[in-house]
């Protein structure tokens, strides 16, 4: 166990039974009171937010999470099969640790996972992704308004929306947080 003063924004702890996040952890003196720590942690299960106040003494129990990039490999049902780069041992991680962003997810791609003794807690995958586009309405001549977006689907067979001038087998960049379209790929 741990005293509260040990705490460190993005540690994870066990927080009445459940794993939280700290996301924020501020000490308070406030005037002639006692100092106390104010934290704002995440579920990370849930997502929920927990708002709580540490006793500068009070011990608390920072969870142990390896966090390691993985490799990609494929899609199993409900869950994605990963391997480890340095050990190649291969962990199935539930998809819902992905959140949306799983849909742009392509095999071979660098995953970021979170362990807590064996058990996946989190995972996240790159900012940005270059995608093929494998299908797409084509472009009338002559309609050019600025800003103008059509629907289309990529090789992961997430659809997104891309400025007119895009075809069929281009290479975009897309933004797997939001899903938008950021840019045309050279080459």
């Amino acid at each position: 166990m741990a005293k509260a003063s040990d705490v460190k924004n993005g540690n994870v702890l066990r927080f009445n039974g459940e794993l939280v996040q700290v996301e924020e952890f501020l000490h308070r003196t406030p005037g002639n009171l006692r100092a106390f720590y104010q934290a704002r942690m995440r579920n990370v299960k849930s997502g929920k937010l927990v708002e709580y106040r540490f006793r500068t003494d009070e011990e608390v129990d920072i969870a142990r999470v390896e966090t390691n990039d993985y490799q990609y490999l494929y899609d199993e049902g409900d869950s994605l099969v990963v391997m480890d780069n340095v050990t190649y041992d291969q962990h199935n991680v539930p998809k819902a640790l992905f959140g949306p962003a799983v849909k742009f997810l392509k095999e071979g791609m660098n995953v970021i996972v979170a362990f807590e003794s064996e058990e996946p807690i989190m995972g996240s995958i790159p900012g940005s992704a270059e995608l093929e586009i494998t299908y797409t309405e084509p472009a009338v001549k002559g309609d050019t308004s600025s800003g103008a977006m059509k629907n289309a689907t990529v090789e992961t067979g997430a659809e997104i929306r891309v400025p007119l001038f895009i075809n069929i087998g281009d290479k975009v960049k897309v933004d797997t947080a939001t899903g938008a379209y950021v840019e045309r790929v050279k080459g």
